[in-house]
């Protein structure tokens, strides 16, 4: 089971050991008197040297510690001013990891299965997130598999949105003794086209499903007499379609941000649409902002977060070599340092759509985190060696990372507040 972090205040603990060796008030230590003089010259001493170095450690812990002090233990850390940024730290070596094979899941596709697809190193594999003032609980897969029974989990965006659906897939698994009740409802084989896939754990009750949704607004065709370069209309004041079929559901969590961009919206012939009319002139900056405020309308008027719990996922970060997406280098160990990756313009409009919604949601701020992860993407060990890919990650991977959070939040009492 996911670990609840504790919060408690160095003042507490001074006062515990205070109590605990009747130094509360001080007024007691006059009383401390030996009937022997043998005694006092034996005993006095050791005692007078106990007093220094108990009233030195009491004074030490009292002033020279104005800023909040973190404990650690060997499965959290508690930040004792209560507060914790999981999004905001390092990738630290852990030979626990991977958390999976991803050769014993048939659920990780052949694109993101990088070891089998003939990469050779190893040491993409051995990396734990680790926040700088706290520590991300380990969790128990088989208590998480019960707390997940009888739910449905549903994932909604593009690609990356995918591959942590399988990656959730695949750890839990790992908790799963017979792997034939684990099976995708209606048979079918994991595509990049299919718009709904669902992976039922039959001897728990829930599913994990994906739709893929890669703007989370309505596509369709333009209005008639439309420019010829249109071939298809982003309805940005309107959801999409299948977005009825999301809303049942007990943990709901969205992506959106790789397509857009002009080779994915332009150059295919994709322009925005709003209120029926085209808007040839509007940017995709602009039209990514009126997509969110479309989405948030309907978080706040059609899901019922009594029920269902939402999260957001920023944009993952990519590291491809040049513009032109034609070159991708992925390095053997992490960065070093991010070198601008933690930035994202897309990121930075999720967070202040989240920051003004009315109903609760929860932000997986991944930007920063992912900016170190050169070494982790697909790149030439995929299903097509042809074309590189440095936007995708490998599975096991990041992706699984991304899940560990999402059960912290999920199964703890932590929240990542705005701000």
């Amino acid at each position: 089971m996911v670990k609840k972090l504790k919060f408690s205040s160095c003042g507490h603990l001074r006062s515990d050991l205070v109590k605990d060796l009747n130094f509360g008030k001080m007024k007691h230590c006059h009383t401390w008197v030996f009937h022997s003089f043998n005694g006092v010259l034996v005993i006095g001493p050791l005692l007078l040297l106990f007093l220094v170095a108990i009233g030195s450690g009491y004074f030490y812990n009292a002033y020279s510690f104005p800023e909040p002090i973190v404990h650690e233990n060997e499965n959290r850390t508690s930040n004792l001013s209560g507060k914790c940024n999981f999004f905001d730290g390092n990738w630290m070596p852990d030979e626990s990891y991977p958390l999976y094979n991803a050769s014993e899941c048939p659920f990780a596709e052949q694109g993101f299965s990088c070891l089998a697809n003939g990469r050779e190193d190893k040491e993409y594999l051995k990396w734990r997130w680790k926040p700088r003032n706290c520590e991300i609980p380990r969790f128990d897969v088989h208590e998480i598999l019960e707390k997940l029974r009888g739910k449905r989990v549903v994932f909604v965006g593009d690609s990356l949105s995918r591959t942590q659906w399988e990656s959730m897939i695949c750890i839990l698994m790992t908790g799963v003794e017979d792997k034939k009740s684990v099976y995708e409802v209606k048979g079918r084989k994991i595509t990049r086209q299919i718009r709904h896939l669902q992976v039922r754990f039959s001897s728990f009750n829930f599913t994990v499903e994906f739709y893929r949704s890669i703007f989370l607004v309505q596509p369709g065709a333009p209005p008639k007499r439309s420019p010829k370069r249109i071939k298809k209309a982003l309805m940005l004041d309107k959801m999409d379609d299948i977005s009825k079929e999301w809303i049942q559901s007990d943990i709901l969590i969205f992506n959106t941000g790789h397509w857009w961009t002009p080779m994915k919206l332009f150059e295919l012939g994709w322009y925005f649409q709003i209120d029926g009319k085209m808007k040839l002139g509007m940017t995709i900056n602009g039209a990514f902002k009126q997509a969110l405020a479309t989405w948030k309308s309907w978080v706040e008027k059609k899901v019922n977060t009594d029920r269902t719990r939402v999260f957001f996922r920023t944009f993952e970060a990519t590291h491809w070599s040049d513009e032109s997406r034609d070159t991708c280098n992925v390095t053997r160990l992490p960065w070093s340092e991010t070198n601008g990756k933690d930035e994202n313009l897309f990121s930075d409009m999720i967070i202040d759509t989240l920051r003004n919604v009315s109903n609760p949601v929860t932000l997986l701020h991944v930007t920063p985190m992912g900016a170190y992860r050169s070494d982790a993407h697909v790149g030439t060990w995929s299903d097509n060696p042809l074309v590189p890919d440095c936007s995708h990650y490998c599975l096991p991977g990041v992706p699984d990372m991304w899940n560990e959070l999402l059960f912290t939040f999920l199964f703890s009492d932590q929240q990542y507040q705005i701000y």
